[in-house]
């Protein structure tokens, strides 16, 4: 199937049907959507479909019945009417000073106020914003449908800066207040975002707003479910499969591996991320495609500045409390990094109502764990594949010495104001090391107070670690001993390494390890 075009960043729905994009029929939960309510609002991560969705909607009530040809909503609408539209996204822009959102605001009011009149005796953007939805239902006779892109974009950016937070909050609290006042005028609305900024937040007023981003209903209003990848692309799949020297199913199962396993609500189907499909299909080559588009730093000042142990991010149990706040005076970071897609529900305990967490897929946990490498150790980004992989192949190749004098330059120069907690910093960077090295190779990992242990298995060796803290190798080694970490492995025909580690708080790194062939 030469020449099928995918629309990889293109988030325009007139675009994608006009020049004859593949596109997957969302238009039914569309029509669902508009018939059942009026004000939403839907939080998903990046890159994940919001826009391409506001913009559908967009060309929905401006009665562009062509575009949807063939598409459900062609069955169900039957009225096509027109709507005036205040369209207004805010991902354009740099949100760098207190006055670059006004500024932003003010350039959206004045285009509308040059289609729907402007009153001089409105003062400042919330109050124009109001009048502006009162003529544009005036002047056309219909009511206002209002849909808002990245809506928090300005406050993720100030993420750490109370101030600037501050500002921006007030402004678009007043903003979207006109949305309540204006009520009678507005047809429908919806705002997307990646973040729910909770309890001091900008729509701490619009109580009247549906929140769908844990809505089973609408579990896949953005994103590609299995059903839609095997209806809309197995000819693609069978392609990727023969670039790559599979099987059909082969291929199947890496791009489940790869890029599936976002969960919005419990018990849903996983969803593929469409942005990394698309860029597969489109290159026919597996990648990290999502996490090329840019890991925002905020995140790692977030899990830093609140000395997170990354260990539990991988085993994190949150309430939905947790889950929908973000506050930026907050001290944790969970409902950032589960928002933006770093973690999904991986699990849900009904009784005392506790999700529980993970990381989606592959394609998330390697580039996730990558991106924190130079953040916790000296290894330079530029070098941080390089110095995984040489670690991983002397794990495999049975080089302990050469193993762990790498393990000892991850924990080197440990920065200053981490070194304050020597012990979660040692544990984070063997986190991080040995989850990239799991992708690779088998770990199981535990860690308690000074103490990790751990299995690594390769196909030829089985290591068996104890770490401690400020004890001795010796202990560590008769830790194991002890607890018979080795015993399951007693018949196994692979080479069994016990190996006790002892980690120094003063000289910060591994002080010195004891091998014993089990």
């Amino acid at each position: 199937m030469d020449g099928k075009l995918y629309p990889v960043g293109i988030q325009n729905f007139e675009k994608i049907r006009k020049d004859g994009y593949c596109y997957i029929d969302k238009t039914a939960l569309v029509y669902q959507l508009v018939k059942t309510g009026s004000y939403y609002f839907l939080s998903r991560p990046r890159r994940f479909g919001k826009s391409l969705l506001v913009s559908t909607l967009e060309a929905y009530f401006q009665g562009k019945k062509e575009l949807f040809k063939g598409l459900a909503m062609e069955g169900l609408e039957k009225e096509w009417k027109q709507y005036p539209i205040l369209h207004l996204d805010l991902n354009t822009q740099k949100y760098e000073t207190e006055d670059s959102l006004e500024s932003v605001l003010n350039e959206n009011l004045a285009v509308w106020e040059s289609l729907y009149g402007r009153n001089e005796n409105e003062i400042g953007p919330a109050r124009r914003f109001a009048g502006v939805i009162r003529r544009a239902h005036e002047k056309t006779g219909e009511r206002v449908v209002i849909l808002v892109d990245e809506y928090d974009k300005p406050m993720l950016q100030a993420i750490g800066d109370e101030k600037r937070q501050a500002a921006f909050r007030s402004t678009l609290k007043a903003f979207y207040g006109a949305l309540k006042s204006e009520d009678g005028h507005i047809k429908f609305a919806l705002l997307t975002g990646v973040t729910k900024f909770g309890k001091v937040s900008v729509f701490s007023d619009l109580n009247n707003l549906m929140d769908l981003s844990r809505d089973h209903r609408y579990f896949d209003i953005c994103g590609i479910s299995e059903e839609e990848l095997l209806k809309n692309f197995s000819e693609d799949i069978q392609e990727l499969a023969s670039a790559n020297g599979q099987t059909f199913g082969q291929a199947c199962e890496q791009l489940k591996t790869d890029y599936d396993g976002y969960h919005f609500c419990p018990d849903s189907p996983g969803m593929y991320n469409p942005f990394s499909i698309l860029n597969t299909f489109a290159k026919k080559t597996y990648g990290s495609y999502w996490f090329e588009t840019g890991t925002p730093t905020y995140l790692v000042e977030l899990l830093k500045q609140h000395k997170y142990d990354l260990y539990r991010m991988a085993h994190e149990k949150t309430t939905s409390n947790v889950l929908d706040s973000i506050d930026s005076a907050s001290t944790n970071p969970i409902p950032v990094i589960y928002q933006s897609g770093y973690l999904t529900i991986k699990g849900y305990i009904p009784e005392p109502r506790i999700f529980e967490l993970g990381f989606p897929n592959r394609e998330v946990e390697e580039g996730f764990m990558n991106f924190l490498l130079p953040y916790y150790t000296p290894i330079q980004e530029s070098e941080s594949g390089f110095a995984i992989w040489d670690f991983i192949s002397d794990v495999k190749s049975g080089d302990i010495d050469g193993f762990m004098e790498r393990l000892q330059a991850f924990l080197a120069d440990c920065p200053y104001e981490l070194a304050k907690d020597i012990e979660l910093h040692y544990q984070n960077v063997l986190f991080i090391v040995f989850r990239l090295a799991g992708l690779y190779t088998k770990v199981e990992y535990h860690t308690s107070r000074g103490r990790i242990d751990l299995v690594l298995q390769t196909d030829s060796y089985v290591y068996v670690m104890e770490f401690k803290l400020d004890g001795s190798a010796e202990q560590a080694l008769q830790q194991i001993e002890d607890k018979q970490y080795a015993l399951p492995f007693a018949k196994d025909s692979r080479k069994v390494y016990s190996i006790g580690v002892n980690f120094s708080s003063e000289t910060r790194n591994i002080e010195r390890w004891i091998v014993k062939e089990a």
